[in-house]
């Protein structure tokens, strides 16, 4: 892969202080060794107050917003007109990586930062934010911080309680936060005109393509199913073959059409049979029910919902030819989240001008781009990481993928320049 563009200067520097801040906010993690930061720790707030140093550092006002999202504006030449917004999240899972989140907030710092520096002015201000729980590791709700700007936090949330018991209210006093006021994160309709996020790929398909960037063309629906075979338990010595109800050949053959039946689908159409058990579970009986899980995404909702009766249609069929029960019942879902095509097309622009060409892919992975979806037009940028790995501390990308990611995301930014 030969850049059509060279790499600015200031690009290459900054992938060097992006790398280095990415390797300073890891520092901050409740366990030793590993880490960890959640929301409304103290590795959160120090997160906070070094990242809002940053930003001040590139020229930017800075705030914490009644949710916990650390935020930053670069004024533009008309206050008034709507603002383009950056970001993306500073939590993370347990035992994380380090790019995860971080790397769209450095990124887009480096991005004001040059602004600054030529002293760029656009037609509309850049506000930065970094969201304070996309994971929803610690209360197990998700997206808390960009469904604060979007108003579109449900008052239950705030008794939510995490592995100790503590409630999200009581977490947000302990810091001298007020449950009360958390509607006032919220953002007028008109405040902002677009959303761009850079984030990790958490994929192989730009490394598989050679390929250090990548737009996102959607952020994939999702379906979970908890699903179950029923037939009759038996002794494994005494029935024979052709007279058993047996649940786990049962699901053994659907699991075998799902991947079959998905992988023919295409239309980036992935299925997984997550969770197995089969009971009784003992070594001489013929397995009389399994419980299961169908976790099915795709980014269009219309081709995972065809896929979705499918696979179901085919579980019922396969339990009537074996003389068992076929059930499911759905636990979670989440329709598709389209990128704007105009964004799209932007970051497409910066991006093929840099590598010689753009590949289009879906987002397999929930972003915060979904809760801003909502309300405002989404565009997003992949950068490639090894091997596909994230939510480990084996997640890596390379300084130079970082340095193309921070001029394809300088040249999109200036494009509302014109």
């Amino acid at each position: 892969m030969a850049a059509v563009i060279p790499l600015s200067l200031q690009a290459e520097q900054a992938a060097l202080r992006i790398m280095a801040r990415c390797d300073s906010l890891a520092e901050l993690s409740e366990t030793p060794g590993q880490l960890t930061r959640v929301y409304l720790s103290a590795q959160h707030m120090q997160a906070n107050r070094r990242v809002g140093e940053w930003m001040t550092e590139a020229g930017m006002t800075t705030w914490q917003d009644s949710v916990g999202n650390i935020c930053g504006r670069y004024e533009g030449q008309d206050p008034q007109a709507p603002a383009l917004l950056l970001g993306s999240h500073l939590d993370s899972v347990r035992n994380a990586g380090r790019y995860d989140g971080p790397l769209g907030v450095l990124t887009a710092i480096e991005v004001v930062a040059y602004l600054s520096a030529q002293g760029i002015r656009l037609p509309m201000a850049v506000e930065i934010v970094g969201f304070a729980d996309e994971e929803g590791t610690r209360f197990g709700i998700t997206l808390l911080g960009s469904r604060g700007l979007t108003g579109s936090w449900p008052q239950h949330w705030l008794q939510c309680r995490d592995a100790q018991g503590v409630t999200v209210a009581e977490a947000m006093l302990g810091l001298g936060m007020n449950p009360v006021d958390i509607l006032s994160a919220q953002r007028g309709i008109n405040d902002f005109c677009a959303y761009l996020e850079l984030h990790i790929e958490q994929g192989p398909c730009l490394q598989a393509a050679d390929l250090p960037l990548g737009v996102v063309s959607a952020i994939n629906g999702a379906r979970r199913l908890n699903c179950r075979f029923t037939g009759h338990a038996g002794h494994a010595g005494t029935v024979p073959m052709g007279q058993r109800q047996d649940a786990l050949a049962a699901a053994a053959e659907w699991m075998l059409a799902i991947e079959t039946t998905t992988s023919a689908r295409g239309h980036n159409l992935v299925a997984t049979v997550g969770q197995i058990e089969s009971f009784p579970g003992a070594v001489n009986v013929i397995p009389g029910e399994v419980k299961l899980t169908l976790d099915v995404r795709g980014p269009e909702d219309e081709n995972l919902c065809a896929l979705l009766a499918s696979l179901l249609q085919q579980a019922n069929a396969i339990a009537g030819r074996r003389g068992l029960t076929f059930d499911a019942e759905q636990f979670y879902g989440i329709k598709a989240t389209a990128c704007d095509q105009a964004l799209q097309q932007r970051l497409a622009n910066s991006v093929a001008a840099l590598q010689g060409e753009s590949m289009s892919l879906p987002s397999g992975a929930g972003h915060d781009a979904i809760a801003i979806a909502e309300r405002w037009p989404v565009g997003m940028l992949f950068v490639r990481c090894k091997d596909g790995i994230s939510h480990h501390p084996d997640e890596s990308v390379t300084t130079r993928d970082v340095a193309y990611a921070t001029q394809a995301y300088i040249n999109t930014v200036l494009s509302f320049n014109q």
